[in-house]
């Protein structure tokens, strides 16, 4: 058994052999910090928990990551496992390791109504952060696959449940970022508990013919050698390999055929110093084999996004079996092997975070989902990051990249919301398309527009395929059509509350709607209307949240009503009398004196729980409440004859889970302060409902914001987070 400490060493060793100048004393600080707190934590092999950090530390330095990634890679789980904080991490290692621990830790102090909710909400969290500093991103792939690793620790419905999110999450977003040497183990890892009989039918038939599977590779990879020596292409190095199990269950299973049947089982790479070799090692592999037409593929030419570089040929060799070669500089195999990763390694000791501008594209994929709802989303994303690419060009020769089975909606949109919204035809090749013809590799597609445009047509949404086309078309109907949408929305809602055999009298009454609505996460009827209306959402799953919600009220009251009459017949039998009723609460609020009444939270000073408060009897509109600050509520500026209408008002138990609310944050301008000010809400875990900025002649900048929080201790945490921000000088809570 290797001890914790021999495995500490080897994760220093490691280290030094590709960064000697690392911060060592921190490394070692962070070991015995995650060690110390997770204490005497076992593993479900009864393991000490602290291997698993040390192994994550281990394959994040094998991707030669630099120090600070060490460092949080130990630290990963301390804040989502243990009693330590953000706060105690970037007091002792800095900021930047702390943020990149923060953005790693799942939200599992948060409960949400459905798991796919939760599964959002933390891709989003951890897709946010990424979008910050690519290396949260880099330390979650290698927890995930240390995780996989001792996967068999588990009980067989948690082994399902992580493989399939692997497959269908990580295992992709590998693919995206280019690190196709994890990605692949991955992908075998999670087909060994998705689909174990096949996965070992394809070991075991792999393992069969192992030998005449080397005797052929041996034998294509001499020929290849002996030509290049010919030709005197020096420091190549070339090697065959048997595809991965998954790659071959994906083949099988998508054109259903047996092992057996499934030819192209072998792929060879040959790493050169030069892109000239490269190509003269293309033209070394199409005189050696017979070249199969249209499988050639130039990716040094034509980059793929996540900067891959590779020439791709498939051959058939004398003895008839087609295989595929690969040719690539050994920088480009760097990348390839271990994508953004292999960067890290020129910046080894700079003090700064990763990847801000190259990885622009995760912060517009974010943007892209806002209006989707949790299902949508996770659909999106898939399409978004994890699909197969498609290549075409504008009539200018620009590269577009889209997803497989793109249509000319979607490069529209991917140009500017306004050539899409103003498209009224496009051509294909110099030839006319329809908007749902599929684009192929290579196409030259150009958009016709037209200022007489009528915009979008709802069809738009099934047909486009990337989720910024959809964004920007659901943008664009909720924009230009909100009645329309509220009126379409209320159809299709009410027609649907029909089929589910409920009314709409059933989800209006005053003591029911304000649950109604923070079940689906509208402020209103008329805002979830138009949601359905331009696409936001279903009218199907807004109606399944609906019943489930009247049925938990419906059983909550019952409970109730019975503890009622139980208590009050004991009283009885007991010969006391039954105790007064409280007060009944109006949006969690106490009014002295007053039951049933109509409370509103006034706009001036916008209270929350937490704040000292009082309450103003109004003509008509029932108490309007204020904060005791408000220069509204002061006692100096109260009239003689309004005295009588000030009243003492109660925050009750049974509070609201999200109250409105505002601030003013005055800032010195510079370029970034709304994507900070975003990220410090979207940390904080607040719904912004307004933000609207304007900057002064002496060039200061004023945010004006409208949030949404649970009381005055989860705003006073708002306001710390974005007094943090570089510039910030003043942030307040308006109020008279």
């Amino acid at each position: 058994m290797v001890t914790v400490e021999e495995r500490y060493e080897h994760l220093e060793k490691t280290i030094r052999g590709y960064n000697i100048s690392a911060d060592f004393e921190q490394i070692r600080s962070a070991y015995a910090y995650a060690r110390e707190h997770h204490g005497a934590q076992l593993r479900r092999d009864g393991t000490p928990y602290i291997t698993h950090p040390l192994q994550v530390a281990q394959i994040v330095a094998e991707m030669r990551l630099d120090s600070e990634s060490i460092i949080a890679a130990l630290l990963h789980d301390c804040i989502e496992d243990t009693d330590s904080t953000y706060e105690d991490i970037a007091k002792r290692f800095g900021v930047t390791v702390a943020d990149v621990v923060d953005g790693v830790t799942k939200l599992t102090r948060v409960k949400y109504s459905t798991m796919e909710e939760e599964q959002m909400e933390n891709l989003r969290k951890m897709l946010f952060a990424m979008s910050r500093d690519i290396r949260v991103i880099l330390i979650k792939i290698a927890d995930r696959l240390h995780n996989m690793r001792t996967m068999e620790y588990q009980t067989p419905a948690k082994q399902k449940k992580k493989a399939f999110e692997t497959m269908e999450i990580y295992a992709p977003i590998a693919h995206r970022l280019g690190m196709q040497k994890m990605k692949w183990e991955l992908e075998d890892l999670s087909l060994k508990y998705l689909d174990p009989v096949a996965y070992e039918d394809i070991n075991r038939k792999l393992e069969e013919e192992s030998a005449r599977h080397d005797q052929f590779m041996s034998a294509v990879q001499a020929q290849i050698n002996t030509r290049l020596t010919e030709l005197g292409i020096r420091n190549a190095t070339v090697y065959g390999r048997v595809k991965h199990p998954y790659s071959i269950y994906r083949k099988m299973y998508a054109q259903e055929k047996t092992m057996e049947e499934v030819y192209d089982l072998f792929a060879f790479r040959v790493l050169v110093d030069t892109v000239q070799d490269c190509y003269n090692v293309l033209g070394v592999a199409h005189d050696l084999y017979k070249p199969i037409l249209g499988r050639f593929k130039d990716y040094i030419a034509t980059p793929k996004p996540n900067m891959y570089q590779s020439l791709h040929t498939t051959v058939i060799g004398d003895d008839g079996i087609p295989f595929e070669i690969q040719i690539r500089t050994y920088d480009m195999h760097a990348i390839a092997e271990y994508g953004v990763a292999a960067h890290w390694k020129y910046k080894q000791g700079i003090k700064r975070q990763g990847g801000e501008g190259t990885y622009e594209w995760i912060r517009r994929l974010l943007e892209n989902q806002e209006d989707a709802d949790a299902e949508e989303f996770i659909h999106s994303l898939k399409i978004d990051m994890f699909s197969d690419e498609v290549f075409v060009f504008t009539p200018r020769g620009d590269v577009i990249n889209l997803p497989a089975g793109a249509t000319p909606i979607d490069f529209a949109y991917s140009i500017h919301s306004a050539i899409g919204n103003t498209m009224v035809g496009a051509k294909v090749n110099g030839r006319m398309v329809g908007f749902d013809y599929q684009l192929h590799n290579g196409d030259i597609v150009e958009i016709n527009t037209s200022k007489a445009a009528h915009g979008p047509s709802r069809d738009w949404m099934k047909t486009a395929k990337s989720s910024e086309a959809r964004s920007k078309i659901r943008q664009w109907f909720k924009r230009e059509r909100r009645e329309e949408n509220i009126a379409q929305g209320r159809a299709s809602f009410e027609s649907e509350l029909r089929h589910a055999g409920l009314t709409l009298s059933q989800v209006t009454p005053p003591d029911v709607l304000p649950s109604i609505l923070k079940r689906v996460g509208f402020q209103s009827l008329d805002e979830m209307y138009a949601a359905i209306g331009y696409g936001g959402c279903t009218a199907l799953k807004v109606v399944n949240r609906i019943r489930d919600e009247l049925l938990q009220l419906s059983r909550a009251a019952a409970v109730e009503k019975a503890a009622q009459e139980a208590a009050a017949a004991k009283e009885v039998q007991e010969g006391r009398p039954p105790a007064p009723q409280k007060s009944k609460s109006e949006k969690g609020l106490i009014v002295e004196g007053l039951s049933n009444c109509l409370v509103k939270f006034s706009k001036c000073c916008t209270p929350v729980p937490g704040d000292a408060i009082v309450g103003f009897i109004t003509r008509g509109y029932g108490v309007s409440v204020h904060r005791k600050d408000c220069p509204n509520a002061d006692p100096e500026r109260r009239t003689p004859a309004d005295q009588g209408r000030w009243i003492r008002v109660t925050w009750s138990d049974d509070v609201y889970e999200s109250y409105t609310t505002s601030l003013e944050v005055v800032c010195k301008d510079r370029d970034g302060l709304l994507v900070d000010i975003s990220t410090a809400l979207s940390a904080s875990k607040v719904s912004v409902t307004s933000l609207n900025s304007h900057t002064t002649t002496d060039g200061f900048a004023i945010f004006h914001l409208t949030i949404s929080v649970t009381d005055a201790k989860q705003l006073d945490h708002v306001m710390r987070k974005l007094h943090q921000i570089s510039g910030v000088m003043k942030v307040s809570r308006p109020a008279g």
